[in-house]
């Protein structure tokens, strides 16, 4: 069993963090912040096998607060484990802005400093992560993060902001930093002394690139285009984005076909993936009687019991495959064969189709021929 001591364990990386080490096996997690009570640090300090140091400020009130957090808990932590001859691992979040001359920078630079001097002195070992802009779920919009940002007020309906669309920006995803700073703390070998670790997977965009691609994931709502979710950043992003949708906003309506027949609606569209969407059919009704050249299609009988018949349409070679709800099976419709559906049931029929691309009004490869 390790102690572990999360410090600023409020915080968003803190947050992550520490929803991560109640999952881990063989830990004992003990959570402190900046305005936690002495007997709370005293605990903490004392009992920790590890110490994930990341209590600091990054947009404070005053220019001195810098100064007094990120060096004086640093201080603080150290002191305390001096005095008592202790050497906990220690993984300590710093910022890239430590290669900068400004307060936050030289506060976190001074930092590093600090542990790395108290280990070269006692023999006490540490992992220092400069840390790139880092986004992901729980983080507060409005604060430091323009991704946090972006996502909650688009995800509100609200306006954004871009200053500067070409500025740069270097990101990463806080589950990334949490599964190294794992790694490190309980696989990775100790350093000796300070060794300095990155996120080996970091995103490089553009603020104007960044507000367009969240945009386009309000937009899926009306388009039902699909990113190409092949992409990392794209993943992370969009996961980001939908964690800041909470109530009745994480629903939505899709646009209903309907006709003597039944309904339709289509679910989701993908340049590389095609379309995926669903009909209820009335009793007795047959759906289809059309070929595609070259657009294939999967249909999913989800309810209902159903009938798809097949004619190849060069030499009227016939075929029947009957489907039931409850047996979820796949029935390919290849190209080149005209095809129906019939519903079986006394009550609807609910069918899954997904086809290969894109429907294209102007190019629909959908030719009329009866069965």
């Amino acid at each position: 069993m390790k102690t572990v001591l999360v410090t600023g364990a409020g915080g968003f990386v803190g947050k992550n963090l520490t929803e991560a080490l109640r999952r881990r096996e063989g830990v004992r997690l003990i959570g402190v912040d900046v305005d936690a009570d002495d007997g709370e640090w005293k605990r903490g300090l004392d009992e920790a096998d590890v110490i994930f140091h990341l209590a600091g400020v990054n947009r404070p009130r005053q220019e001195g607060e810098f100064a007094l957090v990120n060096e004086g808990v640093t201080e603080r932590i150290l002191l305390h484990l001096e005095k008592c001859d202790q050497h906990p691992l220690i993984l300590f979040a710093s910022s890239i802005q430590a290669l900068n001359d400004n307060p936050y920078g030289r506060s976190k630079k001074r930092a590093e400093e600090m542990i790395a001097s108290f280990c070269a002195k006692h023999g006490g070992n540490a992992f220092i992560y400069r840390l790139k802009n880092v986004f992901g779920k729980w983080c507060r919009p409005n604060y430091n993060s323009v991704v946090a940002t972006f996502c909650h007020s688009i995800a509100c309906g609200e306006p954004i902001t871009v200053d500067d669309p070409n500025k740069v920006l270097e990101l990463v995803y806080i589950d990334d930093v949490v599964r190294s700073m794992l790694d490190s703390a309980f696989s990775r070998k100790q350093p000796c002394g300070a060794e300095y670790v990155e996120v080996e997977l970091s995103f490089r965009t553009t603020v104007g690139q960044l507000a367009e691609r969240i945009s386009s994931f309000r937009d899926m709502r009306d388009s039902l285009l699909i990113p190409d979710m092949s992409d990392a950043f794209a993943r992370r992003l969009y996961a980001t984005y939908l964690s800041y949708h909470a109530g009745q906003a994480v629903s939505y309506q899709l646009q209903i076909k309907s006709d003597n027949r039944g309904s339709l609606a289509e679910l989701f569209k993908s340049p590389t993936f095609g379309q995926l969407f669903i009909s209820r059919t009335k009793p007795g009704i047959v759906r289809g009687n059309h070929y595609h050249n070259s657009k294939a299609e999967k249909f999913v009988v989800v309810q209902g019991e159903a009938v798809i018949r097949f004619r190849h349409i060069a030499d009227n070679t016939t075929f029947d495959v009957r489907v039931r709800g409850e047996d979820f099976r796949i029935v390919d419709i290849p190209p080149g064969y005209t095809h129906s559906i019939e519903n079986l049931s006394d009550g609807e029929m609910v069918v899954l189709f997904w086809a290969n691309e894109i429907f294209d009004p102007h190019s629909t490869d959908t030719y009329p021929a009866e069965v």
